[in-house]
């Protein structure tokens, strides 16, 4: 009972210092709910970037890019705001945008899913995402869980980003999004009732300028709002809203909602949702990006003179970053987001993971040794870069103060040429692996695509792990028993790059020929 009372009473002091008495952003010591009153921000310390947020009756749902990985564009559920886990990605086939985002083009690093809207309306589940270089895209469900219908395109344009759309009371349809190409001019175009159709020619010019963009319209009494970041090279990314009483404008009123926070990453993207409890909140990610990604954050929201004001209210009615508050429901069960994997399952993958592109279906299965997952290898578009192959699974890292990730791998289908790991990487990368060359195998290092060869192994099984801290510093180690572990290379600085945080990532290729497999008995993600 005392350890709870210290427990509760540090969760509320910290809910309540000023920014400049807290730990430095990213080496925070608890996260999410940390009593059954109260949560700490972050509430995700993991890359679930241009995030948006509905709810739909006892239930949240929340929609996350995804770029070139594959299935696209993650969808988490909530029954508290707080606590989330992957209900799954709803993009089944990237080549359903482009050729660029298939394993033989691997040309979309940056790019592909970016943000998109979530909405729920008339019984169905919409999702409405933009790429810069294809365009718009649609597609609805009745479940959220799926099936998702095939994408419908609604704009072959480059350079649009950040959409969003609504439904009025009377059943009219409207879309929203920005031309960033063209000086961030962001239009309404009338929609299809069915959110199939957008009408270009008849799209007006709502809103411009200083990189305007991150739009979600909603609706509160007799009020639209069209919610977005605004960016000034001096003062950073911060939110703003314009506001209209008609869905199609004119949106004349204006107001800065928030400070950037930049002591905080500028939190700045996000959905507004009225909780259960009848408040409003700001599920938001952190638009300044690090090694950890865009994390996420649940900021109050207080209605000041008609505007949604986040996170902590200033004297002057601005909002600035809210490092913690009071949970928004109760629940006992306590979702968590999936890690670990047994690969138990025997048809389909958990929904924490996702491939590096799209894949070959026909390289991976779970079914042809029941209990494990069998990677198989194939030449990579470039010669022994692993970037450039087509075959990586991976999943997001965490930012927390311990993490350890340990892989056990059987070698006995590996064939000449072939290599396979356990890697960090988004721009950068770096790797523990195997490699076979002569017959004989190897552990070798990988930073970059430079490699260095290490100890001669007998096989068949390996463990690899790595581990890492708030700094973001892995370290990679095998073993040939799973109970000795000898470390691998050199401490590797994980990076940002490409839009993303670091991921971990499970990899198989073979430079010489297409052949050759290698077995996955688990990965397990102790925190």
């Amino acid at each position: 009972m005392k350890a709870l009372l210290m427990l509760c009473c540090a969760a509320f002091a910290y809910g309540s210092l000023s920014a400049q008495e807290r730990p430095k952003w990213g080496y925070w010591t608890e996260w999410g709910q940390v009593d059954e009153k109260r949560y700490v921000n972050p509430i995700i310390p993991s890359d679930y970037s241009d995030i948006d947020c509905i709810r739909v009756g006892d239930d949240y749902y929340a929609i996350s890019s995804t770029f070139q990985f594959s299935p696209g564009m993650t969808l988490l559920h909530s029954k508290d705001l707080v606590n989330w886990e992957i209900c799954t990605n709803i993009i089944s086939d990237l080549t359903q945008i482009g050729p660029e985002l298939n394993h033989d083009r691997m040309n979309r690093y940056g790019r592909g899913v970016w943000a998109g809207t979530l909405r729920y309306h008339d019984g169905r589940f919409y999702l409405f995402f933009g790429t810069p270089d294809e365009g718009y895209f649609m597609t609805s469900a009745s479940r959220p869980e799926g099936p998702w219908d095939a994408l419908t395109p609604l704009l072959t344009e480059r350079g649009w980003d950040d959409c969003t759309a609504m439904w009025d009371e009377d059943g009219t349809a409207c879309f929203v999004g920005t031309h960033f190409a063209d000086g961030y001019k962001t239009y309404m175009f009338p929609m299809s009732p069915d959110g199939r159709r957008i009408e270009r020619d008849s799209a007006v010019l709502i809103n411009s300028g200083s990189g305007r963009e991150a739009n979600k319209l909603i609706k509160v009494g007799d009020w639209y709002y069209l919610i977005f970041s605004e960016h000034k090279k001096e003062l950073g990314r911060y939110v703003m809203a314009k506001r209209s009483r008609r869905m199609t404008g004119p949106y004349l009123e204006e107001r800065q909602l928030a400070l950037p926070s930049r002591e905080a990453m500028e939190p700045n993207q996000g959905g507004i949702v009225e909780g259960k409890d009848g408040k409003w909140y700001f599920l938001t990610h952190h638009g300044t990006g690090d090694w950890g990604g865009r994390i996420v954050s649940l900021l109050p929201v207080t209605w000041v003179d008609g505007w949604p004001v986040m996170g902590r209210v200033l004297p002057d009615g601005m909002g600035t970053m809210a490092y913690g508050g009071e949970m928004p429901a109760h629940c006992d069960e306590k979702l968590r987001i999936q890690t670990s994997d047994d690969f138990e399952n025997g048809t389909v993958l958990g929904p924490q993971w996702q491939w590096n592109y799209q894949p070959r279906t026909d390289m991976f299965s779970l079914s042809e040794r029941p209990g494990w997952m069998r990677l198989k290898a194939y030449r990579p578009l470039r010669e022994n870069q692993l970037l450039s192959a087509g075959n990586t699974l991976t999943q997001r890292t965490f930012r927390q103060p311990r993490n350890e990730v340990v892989v056990k791998m059987d070698l006995s289908g590996m064939t000449d040429g072939q290599k396979a790991g356990l890697c960090h990487f988004s721009s950068k990368h770096a790797a523990a692996g195997v490699v076979k060359e002569g017959g004989v195998l190897h552990v070798e290092y990988r930073e970059n695509n430079e490699v260095s060869r290490g100890s001669r192994i007998s096989g068949p099984l390996i463990w690899f792990k790595t581990t890492w801290g708030s700094d973001g510093v892995a370290r990679f180690l095998y073993s040939t028993d799973g109970k000795t572990f000898v470390p691998v290379g050199k401490d590797y600085q994980m990076v940002w790059g490409n839009y993303r945080g670091d991921r971990i990532g499970i990899y198989c290729f073979n430079d010489l020929s297409e052949g050759g497999y290698v077995d996955i008995d688990y990965l397990h993600y102790n925190e």
